[in-house]
């Protein structure tokens, strides 16, 4: 009898037992994540609530102020006007949805004590905090750029309704560069929202696990106090700077550092962003950060 030929490779047997694992570990992560989609609605609820009231506040241009101008060149600039506005104030909110839900994510669930209940479930500390962790650094820029193209495209259309009532050719509203912005949006949120700004937002998360009360306060003190020892000691500013260049975003990620990577003529550098010390020592940091937070939240007790 040959047993060889029924038998299974042992790479085939080694997959099979590995795709069970990933799906195994994996599933706590997205339960954890949908979990704190359900507990905090303000991740989606505050852009969605300032995308309305900026389509609002475009209609009432749009049948007010545009209409009333005679001028067709000044309706369609003052229609076109509000796109940047309109993107720069959902990016906005979401970042600073992004600072206090980081700055809440492990401190409320020992204030309100439910940190007992789910330290009872099968999931570990790690995980936890990597969910909590997805939210700003990964849900909250996709969850913006959706808005953002969402809302863009309803203002769009009002234009193209308001101006095709006027007479105006709207062939050129539909412009390559519009396509372009959005990439540019996309490239903006990954390099700088995601990639640039994780060692901040693993910092707020190991402040919110250990802090007992004020967390905004401590997590604000030590930077400050760093910088001024820095000043009266030593006569320096290499930690402020180093704050100012990182809160300014990544200038490697552009060719002109003086544009914003919004723009659509910007000339994306990815290598060299990607080539950049400082952001792979950032990463680094917000990884310490993450498995001291991981660390804390094991120990830590309701308050």
């Amino acid at each position: 009898m040959n047993t060889r030929s029924n038998a299974l490779p042992e790479s085939a047997v080694d997959s099979q037992k590995i795709a069970p694992a990933v799906m195994s570990a994996a599933r706590p992560l997205y339960w954890s994540v949908r979990r704190e989609l359900w507990e905090n609605r303000s991740i989606y609820i505050a852009p969605l609530a300032v995308a309305a009231v900026t389509l609002f506040g475009y209609l009432i241009l749009s049948i007010g102020y545009a209409m009333s101008t005679t001028n067709l060149a000044q309706r369609r600039a003052a229609l076109e006007e509000p796109y940047g506005f309109a993107t720069a104030l959902i990016m906005g909110t979401a970042f600073v949805v992004s600072i206090f839900y980081s700055l809440e994510a492990l401190h409320s669930e020992r204030r309100d004590r439910s940190i007992l209940f789910w330290k009872s479930l099968p999931v570990s500390d790690l995980t936890t905090v990597l969910s909590k962790a997805s939210i700003p650094l990964i849900v909250l820029p996709l969850l913006a750029f959706a808005i953002v193209v969402a809302t863009v495209l309803i203002m769009l259309l009002l234009t193209t309704l308001v101006l095709t009532g006027s007479g105006v050719g709207v062939a050129t509203i539909w412009k390559p560069e519009l396509y372009q912005t959005a990439l540019m949006l996309l490239y903006h949120l990954i390099t700088v929202h995601i990639l640039w700004y994780a060692p901040f937002y693993g910092w707020l998360l190991l402040v919110s696990a250990w802090a007992r009360r004020a967390t905004f306060l401590w997590a604000a003190l030590p930077p400050v106090a760093i910088c001024a020892v820095e000043k009266i000691a030593f006569k320096t500013t290499h930690f402020a700077a180093m704050l100012q260049n990182r809160l300014g975003g990544g200038a490697e990620a552009v060719t002109a550092p003086g544009t914003l990577p919004m723009d659509p003529m910007t000339h994306l550098t990815p290598g060299n962003f990607l080539g950049s010390p400082g952001l792979w020592i950032g990463l680094v940091i917000a990884a310490g950060f993450l498995a001291a937070a991981a660390r804390l939240r094991r120990y830590q007790g309701p308050i």
